[in-house]
């Protein structure tokens, strides 16, 4: 089969199209799964690059990729939740599984499976899983109360766009930061009741009640009242404690239940999932690049 190999570490160049042994006839418990995407995200470029080398147990050459779209084409001896000609998502944490995403077939644990959204293009529902699971556990570890006001940093962003949209449902009054004017509308589209431009202390007022951090912006806490919360997603820029305010990194975890639950907010029109550009698997070094750019306002996918 083909799939997109990182022969080196470095940069996107070290990323071609190989021809690679196709999996095995799936464990027990686990499904084979047709690819119809697989979206890119920053921890794939973060993998190519070699910050993860020290513990993942995969070293080139190797395939990257965390998110998946397709079709169920065989099932495990154990398997009954899903069957074969299913349409299905996943997060494939790739530390912990071993298998990367971009390829024509991925074989991967039934459990962290859960039913693509019907309403969507299987394409489009590739964005879902490890964005959508990202939000979702980081606001459960904010845990928030309805009414309490929170501040999503990179607001339109593939984390921070699922982010508003969630904490809306969650009854919290959303402020989104974002980087332009330009940005502003999207942001209110996706359901943020005030936009702002900065990520400095309040000034006339106790600040937000919570700062959910997807842009690494440390200084951003200045925004959150006295004994407030943040969760930031970026392990590398967590903002310091001061003031009273608990601060915690949320490491996002496999989860096929809570999947489904989100696949299903995509299916009542609760969930706005977007896309900014589909690639062939060529073109995964283009990809790479654009999304190393910034400024997207939707995920880049990779189709086979």
């Amino acid at each position: 089969m083909r799939a997109v190999v990182l022969d080196a570490y470095g940069g996107p160049e070290h990323l071609a199209v190989a021809h690679v042994p196709e999996p095995a006839a799936p464990q027990a418990n686990a499904v084979l799964i047709s690819v119809t995407a697989a979206a890119v995200n920053p921890v794939d470029l973060q993998t190519r690059a070699g910050l993860h080398a020290g513990h993942s147990r995969l070293q080139p050459p190797m395939i990257l990729g965390w998110d998946v779209a397709g079709s169920v084409v065989a099932v495990g001896d154990d398997v009954t939740a899903v069957r074969v000609g299913d349409r299905v998502v996943a997060m494939s944490a790739q530390m912990a599984t071993g298998r990367g995403t971009y390829a024509e077939t991925v074989a991967l644990p039934a459990d962290i499976t859960a039913p693509a959204p019907a309403s969507v293009p299987l394409t489009t529902a590739a964005g879902l899983p490890l964005a959508g699971l990202t939000a979702q556990q980081a606001l459960d570890t904010l845990d928030l109360p309805q009414g309490a006001t929170l501040l999503v940093t990179g607001a339109v962003g593939s984390v921070g766009g699922l982010a508003v949209q969630l904490a809306r449902l969650r009854g919290l009054r959303v402020v989104a930061q974002v980087r332009h004017t330009a940005d502003a509308e999207e942001a209110l589209a996706l359901g943020a009741h005030e936009v702002t431009l900065t990520v400095e202390p309040a000034s006339g007022g106790p600040g937000v009640d919570g700062l959910l951090d997807t842009a690494g912006l440390p200084r951003a806490i200045g925004t959150v009242r006295d004994g407030g919360r943040v969760v930031s997603i970026v392990p590398t820029r967590r903002p310091v404690e001061e003031r009273g305010i608990t601060v915690t990194v949320s490491h996002v975890e496999q989860d096929g239940e809570r999947l489904a639950e989100l696949s299903a907010l995509v299916d009542r029109g609760a969930l706005r999932l977007r896309t900014a550009k589909e690639y062939g698997f060529g073109e995964a070094a283009e990809a790479h690049r654009a999304l190393a750019e910034g400024g997207m306002r939707g995920k880049l996918l990779l189709v086979p």
